[in-house]
C-alpha cells in the first residue's frame, strides 16, 4: 500500500483543492475551498462555465452591482462546491467572506444565503461545511448555526484557547493550520527547520487533538496547511486531514510504512487539566500568544484579499458576457 493509501485506514483525508481533477485523482472522502483556491480554479479555462454560469445568475437575480457582485460569488463558491460533491462522497467545505469574521450576524446570513443555493441546486446540509474564521464573533456565529443544522469548519485556528472555545460551542470540525505556525517560527526563530516530531505546528495540532480525545468532544480536529510530507505523517490518526494534491501525489508515490501517531484511546488516559474560555479569557490568550495573533490577522487579510480579486474577475468575466 502506498503512504496515502496507508494513511487513509486511520484518517479522513480530504483534498485542499478547487481543481477537480486532482480530486479525483487521489479519491479523498471530501474536500475543501477558500478563496485563494477558487481564485486559481476560476481562471482555468475548463471551468469557465461555472464562472460564467455564476455571473449571469447574479445578474438575473440581484439589483444593484454590489448585490450582483456578493450573489455571483455565492454562487460561484457553491457551482464549485456541486461539482466537487460528484465527485467526492462525503462533503465540501465552503469558505464564508473573510470581511465577516468579526460580524456574526453577518456570518450567520451569508451561511443560509450559502444554504438556500445549496439547496436549489439539490444538495442538503448533511454534506456542506461552512469555514468560518476562528475569531471570538465567528465562534459565536458558528454556534449559532450549529443549532440550525448547519455545520461548520472553524478554520483560520492557530491557538489552543481558539480550539478549546470552537469545541465548548459544539462546531463540527476545526482546521487547525500547521503550516502557517511552521513559517511564524521559522522566521522569528531563525532556522531553516524542525525534525518533524518537534516541528510548532504537528505539536500543536496533536496537544488539540488529545485534549478534544481526553474529554470527549465530538469537535473533529483536520491538520490543514501543510509545508511538507513530514508534517502530515507527524499526524498519523488524526481525525481528518486536508491535502493539496502535490503533496498527496507525494505520499502516493512511495510505500514506506506509515505508523499511527494520534491515538484517541491513548489520549482519554492522559493527565490534562480541564479549561474554559470565555470572552475575556479568549482575548486575552490570543493576545498572550504572538504567533496566533499575527496569523490569524494576516490569514483574515490574505482570504479578503483573494476575495477582492475573486470578485474583479467576476466583474471582467461580467463585462465580456
Amino acid at each position: 500500500m502506498s503512504r496515502l493509501d496507508q494513511l487513509k485506514t486511520m484518517t479522513t483525508v480530504v483534498a485542499d483543492t478547487g481543481d477537480f481533477a486532482a480530486i479525483a485523482e487521489y479519491r479523498p472522502q471530501d474536500a475543501t475551498t477558500n478563496p485563494s483556491l477558487l481564485y486559481k480554479a476560476a481562471q482555468m479555462p475548463q471551468y469557465g462555465e461555472l464562472v460564467e454560469e455564476a455571473v449571469l445568475y447574479g445578474q438575473r437575480r440581484a439589483g444593484d452591482a454590489r448585490e450582483q457582485t456578493l450573489l455571483t460569488m455565492d454562487k460561484l463558491a457553491v457551482n464549485f462546491g456541486v461539482e466537487i460533491l460528484k465527485i467526492v462522497p462525503g462533503r465540501v467545505s465552503t469558505e464564508i467572506d473573510a470581511r465577516l469574521s468579526f460580524d456574526t450576524e453577518g456570518t450567520i446570513r451569508r451561511a443560509a444565503n450559502l444554504m438556500a443555493l445549496y439547496s436549489e441546486a439539490g444538495i442538503g446540509p448533511e454534506r456542506v461545511l461552512f469555514k468560518v474564521a476562528s475569531t471570538w464573533e465567528g465562534i459565536r456565529a458558528a454556534e449559532r448555526l450549529e443549532r440550525e443544522g448547519l455545520h461548520c469548519n472553524l478554520t483560520l485556528l492557530f491557538s489552543f484557547p481558539q480550539a478549546v472555545a470552537c469545541a465548548d460551542a459544539g462546531v463540527t470540525l476545526i482546521s487547525p493550520f500547521v503550516g502557517r505556525i511552521l513559517d511564524w517560527y521559522k522566521d522569528a526563530e531563525q532556522v531553516a527547520g524542525y525534525p518533524a516530531d518537534e516541528d510548532p505546528g504537528v505539536r500543536s495540532v496533536t496537544r488539540i487533538f488529545n485534549y478534544y480525545k481526553r474529554f470527549g468532544y465530538s469537535t473533529l480536529v483536520m491538520g490543514a496547511s501543510f509545508r511538507n510530507s513530514e508534517e502530515i505523517l507527524e499526524l498519523a490518526g488524526c481525525d481528518y486531514l486536508t491535502i493539496a494534491p502535490t503533496l498527496l501525489a507525494e505520499l502516493a508515490a512511495s510505500d514506506e510504512e506509515v505508523p499511527r501517531k494520534l491515538d484517541p484511546q491513548r489520549a482519554k488516559t492522559m493527565a490534562i487539566e480541564r479549561v474554559a474560555f470565555d470572552e475575556k479569557a479568549f482575548r486575552w490568550g490570543l493576545n498572550e500568544d504572538a504567533m496566533a495573533t499575527e496569523k490569524l490577522a494576516d490569514g483574515i487579510r490574505q482570504f479578503a484579499a483573494d476575495t477582492l480579486k475573486l470578485e474583479r474577475f467576476a466583474r471582467e468575466v461580467r463585462q465580456a458576457l
